[in-house]
């Protein structure tokens, strides 16, 4: 993992964004705008250009596109800045319709640079907790950037599972021996994708607690939890377990249980926070969680990703507003955090050396 913070950025033809170059502090970058004029925008284009992909479910290339481009493709120019030397990496890429070209200090290249980003939307705590499959695909997206092994092992799951629901639906000939078989490969990643789950939960975990008391200066004991049939199952009580469930799966047409339908919960002082706490209480919880990832994940891969934080203010009363400004400003980490409330405004702008970015109707200035 490249240890990289974004320094320049133009963007041609993306969404409603007309900037000529946008300079990006290494510490903390405050975009401001009203609402609508295209604030998220900027953190959507560092995103696709350093993951190649939306941070909005379901975006396709048309949705990103300017109305006003003059040819169907989008530009992408920026220099990155190592966070320890005076090096600098210069990443240009070109998307199309259903091509995509990178150039890397000039030079085509086949790959993007392995840049990291992470995203934060204070909205995305209602879904995290009132959507089960929205959290289970969080924490199999967020342990798959740090555990390599583990994310191979996830895709190799899901298309065991989806080939076992097709069995189960169509009962082609032979199909049983088909499933027998078929579960002996889900046994066995079942097994390895619990034990690195609850590893990473471990992880976590002492990351989780001192964030929400830096952050939101409560005493309370905030804590996460797996919730799964085979945290002590062995890989054979997992087969077996399939075995026995294969009669039910046949008239459900689908399988009924595995570790696809497992899940995580967050608990403040011992309670689940979905059903016991306020929605204030589940949203700091929630962007706790994404602030002890990125501790976590500096601790593993000996780097910061960049961090995007979409609009705040209007999830977190005033004094925890000051709370998460003061934890940002102590952070390590490049921020780019959009806000259109003049009084949290008010409040990034007194912090050190900050980077302030204007945005109206599109356009960016550097103020």
């Amino acid at each position: 993992m490249l240890k990289y913070k974004i320094s320049k950025l133009k963007v041609s033809n993306f969404r409603n964004l007309d900037c000529e170059q946008i300079i990006f502090s290494p510490n903390i970058n405050c975009i401001f705008g009203e609402n609508g004029n295209g604030k998220t925008n900027i953190l959507e284009a560092i995103f696709v250009l350093m993951t190649g992909k939306s941070f909005k479910k379901n975006t396709s290339f048309p949705q990103l596109l300017s109305m006003d481009c003059g040819k169907p493709e989008i530009l992408f120019s920026s220099i990155f800045q190592d966070e320890v030397s005076d090096n600098t990496l210069s990443y240009s890429l070109k998307l199309e319709n259903k091509l995509s070209l990178i150039y890397l200090d000039g030079e085509k290249s086949k790959k993007r640079p392995n840049l990291s980003v992470v995203f934060i939307n204070p909205f995305d705590s209602y879904n995290f907790y009132y959507t089960p499959s929205f959290k289970r695909n969080w924490f199999d997206t967020h342990i798959g950037i740090i555990d390599k092994v583990y994310r191979k092992n996830v895709n190799k799951h899901q298309k065991s599972i989806k080939f076992r629901n097709i069995l189960l639906t169509k009962k082609t000939p032979k199909y049983r021996e088909q499933i027998e078989a078929i579960d002996v490969e889900i046994a066995k990643l079942s097994k390895e994708i619990t034990s690195r789950r609850i590893e990473f939960l471990s992880s976590i975990q002492d990351y989780l607690q001192d964030t929400f008391k830096q952050i939101f200066s409560q005493d309370l004991h905030l804590s996460i939890h797996l919730e799964s049939k085979f945290i002590d199952y062995s890989e054979t009580q997992i087969l077996e377990y399939f075995k026995k469930s294969l009669p039910k799966d046949e008239i459900l047409c689908h399988t009924g249980y595995g570790i696809h339908k497992d899940d995580y919960v967050l608990q403040i002082n011992g309670f689940n926070a979905y059903d016991y706490c306020s929605l204030g209480q589940q949203k700091m919880s929630y962007l706790c969680l994404l602030f002890a990832y990125i501790e976590l994940f500096r601790y593993k891969l000996n780097t910061y990703p960049v961090v995007l934080i979409d609009d705040v203010s209007g999830e977190l009363d005033e004094f925890r507003w000051q709370l998460l400004i003061d934890y940002l400003s102590k952070c390590q980490f490049q921020v780019l955090i959009t806000t259109a409330n003049e009084k949290f405004r008010d409040q990034l702008e007194k912090i050190n050396d900050v980077n302030k970015i204007l945005v109206i109707s599109g356009e960016v200035t550097n103020l």
